[in-house]
């Protein structure tokens, strides 16, 4: 197969569009805590969608895991746990800062950690920073940083008009939310880690007969169990300390649909899991820039969920220039992600 940029950017735009989508149908859950409808939406994004598309469309997968080394399927799988803490403190992040400003905070810090993330599980951040396209990297990280306190900054400015105003806020806190947002941006950054340290299941995959386009899926499958483990141990915890359990069966707000919560929590999880279902095709057609599709993969999130903000009126109430100043910050994330790319693109 001959691989296809343009068709792999394509991808990548298309698992940004579902990332940024999929906490919109999560939105429209009545009568559900949020213990509940995220490990009801996670059964699907970590455990269903995962096995029930790698089964598919991959060449004996559990004989390729099987005959797996331990030790990757360890580093899979915990990279995997700790990306999972990041993926709780993700929806919290989306409960206080709302979909455009929370998305480019998390997202902004984990471009940056996930981009360096290869070379440090391989032990070359030295060589690159030796590097001409290793200093662009690096001046791509100062933008990503400049582009957050631009971001934050729009944040204090909605929060201040919005206090001032009767537009419902709903839960919007800004300190809470930029601090779990950092946490968050932090560890989300792990699943880069898991993808560089799944190389091995990739190759056995395709010499098993899998398709280069498909030969990631696998991959997926270890490191979302290990982000399922984390969700499922601390909604647990949530869900007996609320006691919050018999949500499952009934709804706590009469006349909600039970069966409606649960296919909106399928919908919201699935859309989730494509986004690295698009994200597995788009590197496999990346060709030598291969490398960049992380930055690719998180400006075209950073992209929709603020054009999902502005549709959900979550900047309503807030002045012209917050507006033009929030827009100002996600242009300099995505520029950032533009020179992160081609500082990767020139060390190809």
């Amino acid at each position: 197969m001959t691989p296809n940029p343009l068709i792999g950017v394509l991808f990548h735009w298309l698992g940004g569009l579902a990332s940024a989508s999929f906490y919109v149908p999560y939105k429209r859950i009545r009568g559900w805590s949020w213990e509940i409808f995220w490990l009801t939406g996670g059964l699907f994004s970590w455990v269903i969608a995962p096995w029930l598309f790698a089964s598919i469309q991959t060449e004996n997968l559990f004989s390729v895991l099987a005959n797996t080394p331990t030790n990757v399927l360890f580093w899979c799988y915990l990279w995997g746990a700790l990306w999972g803490m990041g993926g709780l403190a993700f929806g919290l992040t989306m409960r206080y800062l709302g979909l455009s400003l929370g998305m480019a905070v998390a997202l902004g810090l984990s471009t940056v950690i996930g981009t360096m993330g290869p070379p440090i599980f391989n032990g070359t951040v030295a060589t690159l920073a030796a590097t001409t396209s290793g200093q662009i990297v690096f001046l791509g990280i100062a933008v990503v940083l400049i582009g957050i306190v631009i971001i934050a900054i729009a944040g204090n400015a909605k929060e201040k008009q919005l206090n001032n105003s009767n537009q419902d806020r709903g839960e919007f806190n800004l300190k809470k939310g930029i601090l779990i947002a950092i946490f968050s941006g932090v560890m989300s950054s792990c699943f880069a880690f898991g993808l560089a340290a799944g190389e091995s299941i990739r190759d056995a995959s395709f010499l098993a007969g899998t398709s280069a386009s498909w030969k990631g899926l696998p991959v997926l499958c270890v490191i979302l169990a290990g982000g399922f483990t984390t969700n499922l141990i601390w909604c647990s915890y949530l869900i007996l300390s609320n006691k919050s359990a018999e949500q499952f069966f009934k709804t706590n707000i009469p006349q909600t649909s039970l069966r409606v919560n649960y296919l909106l929590a399928a919908l919201g999880g699935t859309l989730w899991y494509f986004q690295f279902f698009f994200y597995t095709l788009g590197e496999s057609q990346m060709g030598q820039f291969g490398f960049s599709s992380w930055t690719l993969h998180m400006a075209s999130i950073i992209l929709f969920s603020t054009l999902w903000g502005f549709a959900l009126s979550e900047w309503k109430g807030t002045s012209s220039k917050t507006k033009l100043l929030v827009w100002a910050g996600i242009l300099i994330l995505v520029l950032s992600t533009v020179l992160i790319g081609f500082g990767n693109s020139l060390s190809g």
